[in-house]
């Protein structure tokens, strides 16, 4: 983990809700992968305190972007910033998505549901990197909330759209979407999700019967980041046994078979 307490705002995006800032931090790009995160700080004044857990969205030499939704005081805060700006990061953080030493022409599947998108991207480009074909199920509740389909599209990968009103895209829930196109594709070597929890559990379960490894990101909320405040703990299966863990030290991402969903 590194600390960069001036981390410059290079370029910034902005759509109906939703935000992409891109941030000029060359040590925290090296070490960064895929699924992993950074904890920010978005005001320099006592209030809001605590940092922000942000996914680590794309990556370059000279640094990494991060993409956020508005949700509340502290993602508001950070939506106002401009360029030019500093941003005082931690990162990269936790355990991100693993992905096979023998990806090359293997299918994987990219299940992400509104901002549950943002890590999504730099895996995808890895994967391509390895020489793996990515297929990306990006589902939001309406067209609004799909503000990356070019940035995929760019990427030269299939990119299937779905929306909860019907607006965009397949009618109807991303999970239905991936079930239906899981029924008459050929079977990817893994699927890796990450979005609001209904919608994990329901690929957990789609993973389970088409027995098909899966790699989940939860999404959560973090104290500290760094596995100190037990803010952010889950109930996963390990040697037989539930335990609780914290996700921000033993995650973010989890087989899907070690996740215990009903809490």
């Amino acid at each position: 983990m590194l600390n960069d307490p001036a981390a410059l705002i290079i370029r910034k995006k902005t759509w109906d809700g939703y935000f992409l800032l891109a941030l000029r931090s060359p040590r925290v790009a090296r070490r960064a992968k895929p699924g992993q995160f950074l904890m920010v700080r978005v005001s320099g004044q006592p209030y809001p305190l605590l940092r922000r857990p942000l996914s680590i969205h794309a990556r370059d030499e000279e640094g990494v972007e991060i993409f956020f939704a508005r949700s509340g005081l502290g993602t508001a805060i950070l939506a106002d910033k401009k360029t030019g700006e500093t941003l005082d990061i931690l990162g990269p953080l936790g355990k991100g998505f693993v992905i096979p030493a023998t990806a090359k022409g293997k299918s994987f599947c990219l299940i992400g549901g509104g901002r549950g998108i943002a890590p999504l991207y730099f895996l995808a480009r890895e994967l391509r990197a390895k020489g793996g074909h990515p297929r990306v199920f990006y589902g939001g509740k309406t067209e609004a909330d799909l503000p990356l389909i070019r940035k995929f599209a760019a990427l030269k990968t299939e990119v299937f759209i779905s929306t909860d009103d019907g607006s965009l895209g397949f009618p109807g829930l991303v999970t239905a979407m991936v079930e239906k196109e899981l029924a008459r594709s050929a079977r990817p070597a893994r699927i890796y999700a990450c979005g609001p929890d209904p919608m994990m559990k329901k690929i957990a379960g789609i993973a389970a019967g088409l027995n098909i490894p899966a790699q989940l990101s939860l999404e959560s909320i973090m104290g500290c980041g760094i596995g100190a405040c037990w803010g952010c703990v889950r109930k996963v299966l390990r040697g037989g046994s539930a335990e609780w863990v914290k996700i921000c030290e033993e995650g973010p991402v989890f087989a899907s078979r070690e996740i215990v969903w009903d809490l």
